[in-house]
């Protein structure tokens, strides 16, 4: 997920305002301060700065605003320290699990979805599970900070050791090609082993960070492998979790030996320098790549994640925009919220990010931003989620209570069974029984 060349801005909990404009006329529409999420990508704070000044200068608003980095967790601080004050930002970006928890102290945004899907089309499933709570949207999906995590592949090493064409496969195109159907976990196996016997594995991270985390969650759930049902029972001791693990410790073996110490930037390293086949991962490491190493950067082609018994998920993570209970303009940051949200805001935001941000609607998986970033051209066009993929967005640890989904999805259950029966020396069932004990505690 991360940029490696990016220098990040480190801002303290409670960072100095930046100001954007200050209109002093009489008819002002008061003060707004908004903390928004410091951006991976070069460039794109700059444009959220130059779009906010536009709406600010359009109501008469004085605005001010943060961009607060997820480096050393520093914007998880300044929830935490904002929520316990109730002072601070009128708006702030919560990252993917934080609306649950601070929703107490959140106003609720049901006019501003219920306006936007009027326009737009609904939200989909992993939005409503991660902000609304007792049937109330506390939170809207952010533009900027979304991501997917699909498959970004090397074209020339698939050719030459999987004989497979990606382009052909996965085209830019409204249907997707032949063979779709039969990339499946299996198939992904397969592909594994002869990338890694000629050298170049493929790039899967297995520690407890959220690159690791958010791909099992989506091969388990691809094998209908639920470790706490959405009611909280415990089902992990069950037949589709220990075909999960099996299928583990078939394809392990095939990854880099180093892979279960690896963190969020150490598979966009493997895939930057050459050494990976394929990753999955926002396309953040496919446009270092045509930087800092063109010849790998042009040989890059994302497309939808393996299908299991129980179909294709895709790894989403959104960011959202929420507003505190206590702050002082709460009209003026709904409405700032609602305008960033409408598509031609939307698709600004996209086309700065170069792709990599995703909007909330299926609607705006149109714009021409992943149709022509290049090279080659097209190397994006599958990142957004498209009906032709036949394939669901999914966030791990789904379908469990969210209080308890975060538990799981912080600690790594899934990827510490697998370290477990792969590294450890475990049987399945061993690892079962000791998941068993964790999610027990979890859901107590």
């Amino acid at each position: 997920m991360t940029m490696t060349r990016r220098t990040m801005l480190e801002l303290g909990a409670t960072a100095s305002a930046l100001p954007l404009v200050h209109i002093r006329t009489a008819g002002a529409a008061g003060t707004l301060s908004v903390g928004f999420w410091d951006h991976w990508v070069p460039g794109v704070n700059e444009v959220i700065r130059r779009m906010v000044s536009k709406w600010a200068a359009q109501t008469k608003t004085h605005v001010t605003i943060d961009f607060i980095t997820s480096v050393g967790n520093k914007n998880l601080l300044t929830l935490a320290a904002e929520d316990q004050a109730q002072t601070g930002h009128d708006i702030q970006a919560f990252p993917v699990w934080e609306v649950q928890d601070h929703a107490a102290k959140l106003e609720s945004m049901d006019d501003v979805v219920q306006r936007l899907t009027a326009k737009y089309g609904k939200l989909g499933p992993v939005v409503d599970y991660l902000a609304k709570v007792n049937g109330s949207y506390k939170a809207m999906p952010a533009i900027s900070g979304s991501q997917n995590k699909p498959c970004c592949t090397r074209i020339d090493l698939f050719k030459q050791y999987v004989g497979m064409n990606v382009q052909q496969v996965f085209p830019a195109a409204a249907e997707m090609g032949s063979g779709y159907e039969q990339w499946t976990w299996d198939a992904f196996a397969d592909a594994a082993a002869k990338c890694n016997k000629a050298g170049y594995p493929f790039g899967m991270p297995l520690g407890q960070f959220t690159d690791a985390v958010d791909w099992v969650g989506s091969l388990f759930r691809s094998y209908g492998a639920v470790l706490v049902n959405e009611k909280g029972d415990v089902t992990v001791n069950s037949d589709p979790v220990k075909q999960a693990l099996e299928w583990s410790k078939e394809v392990v073996p095939s990854f880099p030996g180093d892979c279960f110490s690896w963190d969020d930037a150490s598979n966009n390293r493997a895939l930057i320098s050459g050494k990976a086949a394929l990753i999955m991962n926002p396309p953040s490491a496919w446009a270092v790549a045509v930087t800092d190493n063109p010849t790998v950067g042009r040989q890059c082609w994302t497309h939808p994640a393996p299908a299991g018994p129980k179909g294709r998920f895709l790894p989403y993570l959104p960011f959202f925009w929420g507003v505190w209970t206590f702050a002082k303009n709460k009209s003026a940051a709904k409405e700032l919220i609602e305008w960033l949200s409408e598509r031609p805001q939307a698709e600004e935001l996209c086309t700065a990010s170069h792709g990599y941000d995703i909007p909330p609607f299926e609607s705006m998986t149109d714009f021409k931003v992943w149709e022509e970033e290049a090279p080659p051209k097209g190397t994006l066009f599958n990142y957004p989620l498209r009906p032709q993929h036949h394939a669901t967005a999914s966030i791990a640890a789904y379908p469990a209570p969210p209080e308890v989904a975060v538990q799981i999805y912080n600690q790594a259950t899934m990827t510490k069974m697998i370290a477990k029966v792969t590294q450890s020396g475990q049987t399945i069932q061993q690892a079962i029984d000791w998941a068993q004990g964790e999610l027990e505690g979890f859901t107590r």
